[in-house]
C-alpha cells in the first residue's frame, strides 16, 4: 500500500516518484474515473519562475488578474474552479522533474505547491471558519526518470515542510507548527 493517496484530501500534498510508477498511474486513473482532472507539465517548461506562472495560469485557467508571483500562485491553487477540478479533485503531474533539481527556485516551488494544496484540501479557512465550498483533492506529482529519493529529500527539506520518505516515494506537506 502506498504512503499517499492523491485521490483524497489527505497529505502529503506533493509526491516525488519514479516515472511510470504503477501506484501513481493507478491513483491518477482512479481520480479521473471519479470525475477529477489531471494536468501534465513538462519540467522544461518550468525552469524559471516566469515560465511556472505562465504555464500554470494557462493550464489551470487562472483569472486574468493573476499576479504572476508566488503568493498569487498559492491563492489561485486554493481557488481552482470546478471546470478545472471536475468538482472532485485535481492532480498536477510534472514530468521529467529531474530537470528541476538544480533550479534555484525548486525548494520554494515545492513549498508554494504545498501551501496551495494545504488550503484547497481543507474545508475551513486559515482562521478555522468554514468555507463556502467543500475541500477539493489537490496534489502535485513530480515524476523522475532517475529517481534518487535521498537526494530529492535533501533538496526539498526546509523548515516549513514535513518531508517523508517511504515505500520508494518522497512526500512533502506543510509543517503545522510553522503554518498554523
Amino acid at each position: 500500500m502506498a504512503s499517499f493517496d492523491i485521490t483524497s484530501t489527505s497529505e502529503p500534498w506533493v509526491v516525488f516518484a519514479p516515472h511510470g510508477s504503477v501506484v501513481v498511474q493507478e491513483q491518477l486513473s482512479q481520480l479521473k474515473r471519479s470525475g477529477g482532472r489531471c494536468y501534465y507539465f513538462d519540467a522544461r517548461d518550468l525552469l524559471d519562475e516566469r515560465a511556472i506562472h505562465q504555464s500554470f495560469a494557462e493550464a489551470l485557467r487562472f483569472p486574468g488578474y493573476y499576479g504572476y508571483n508566488w503568493d498569487a500562485l498559492v491563492d489561485c491553487l486554493d481557488d481552482l474552479c470546478g471546470e478545472v477540478t471536475g468538482g472532485v479533485g485535481v492532480a498536477v503531474v510534472i514530468q521529467d522533474a529531474d530537470r528541476l533539481l538544480a533550479a534555484e527556485h525548486f525548494p520554494l516551488f515545492v513549498s508554494v505547491l504545498c501551501q496551495g494544496a494545504d488550503r484547497a484540501n481543507s474545508s475551513v479557512d486559515l482562521d478555522g471558519c468554514p468555507l463556502d465550498r467543500p475541500a477539493v483533492s489537490e496534489h502535485f506529482v513530480f515524476e523522475f526518470r532517475e529517481f534518487d529519493p535521498g537526494k530529492v529529500r535533501r533538496l526539498v527539506e526546509q523548515p516549513d515542510l514535513i518531508v517523508s520518505q517511504t515505500d520508494g516515494f518522497v512526500g512533502a506537506s506543510l509543517d503545522p507548527e510553522e503554518w498554523r
